[in-house]
């Protein structure tokens, strides 16, 4: 009786055993499939990034190229309209140039080549206006920042900030002013313009520019969430304000290498 008591337990053992065997099995086949799933996610997102940053680079590419010709317009009328300042505005002109034709060409450039370069385009834009107006400009660099001489600024960021305020500043009026600052601190590029609005309404054009949304666009391309563009108003006060965490950037750009 005890012999034939074993039998069934030794079956009920032999079906346990082999459910647990399918249960392993699919258990196994599960991960399996979820493994190969997991890679093609992953996959799927590193093809969907490359194919993303083909597509800004085409449109940083597609953005730059209109942005140069716009600069070259606006110098050369500056230097037509005050032809007793051909020299000095000529001088000024070829350093802006070798900037345009050669630094621009990198992806980045140092912030100290880029503020000597908006240097030279506030001397240009400074012959259109009365040497009695109120042009300030300030440079607030630390010398010692590490990241002064680094290759890391997007060429011709400070362009459209400084051609806007010479286009609507209020030229005419005795309390007329611009103010320019550009400060390098604690790995940080910020430049700030200010100027007197002026009241009278601009002309129609054809077509309009393109410098403020081609400004955006740039910034949201290359720097992402790192940096921080305020415009606004104060009374009959317009006043720009762009700051790039540089920093954060090269560490950004280290860690997807």
């Amino acid at each position: 009786m005890t012999i034939l008591a074993e039998i069934p337990n030794t079956k009920l053992i032999l079906i346990s055993i082999g459910i647990g065997l399918i249960l392993l099995v699919a258990i196994i086949y599960l991960i399996y499939k979820l493994i190969k799933s997991e890679k093609r996610k992953k996959d799927a997102e590193l093809k969907f990034q490359q194919l993303e940053a083909k597509i800004n680079q085409i449109e940083l590419q597609s953005l730059e190229s209109k942005l140069n010709p716009h600069l070259f317009k606006n110098i050369l009328n500056s230097i037509q309209s005050h032809a007793y300042q051909t020299y000095f505005a000529l001088d000024k002109l070829a350093n802006v140039l070798d900037y345009i034709l050669y630094e621009s060409r990198n992806k980045f450039v140092t912030p100290k080549e880029e503020i000597d370069f908006a240097l030279n385009l506030i001397e240009i834009n400074k012959i259109k206006v009365s040497p009695l107006f109120e042009l300030k400009v300030k440079t607030k660099i630390r010398e010692s920042e590490p990241l002064l001489e680094q290759r890391l600024l997007a060429p011709l960021i400070s362009i459209d900030l400084i051609e806007n305020a010479f286009k609507h500043a209020d030229l005419q009026s005795s309390d007329a002013f611009i103010s320019v600052t550009f400060e390098f601190k604690d790995s940080i590029f910020a430049i700030t313009v200010a100027n007197k609005m002026s009241i009278k309404k601009p002309m129609k054009k054809e077509k309009g520019g393109i410098g403020v949304e081609t400004l955006e666009q740039r910034l949201k391309i290359i720097y992402s969430d790192h940096f921080k563009l305020d415009r606004f108003t104060e009374g009959d006060i317009y006043i720009a304000h762009l700051k790039i965490n540089l920093l954060e950037h090269k560490a950004k750009m280290l860690a997807i290498r």
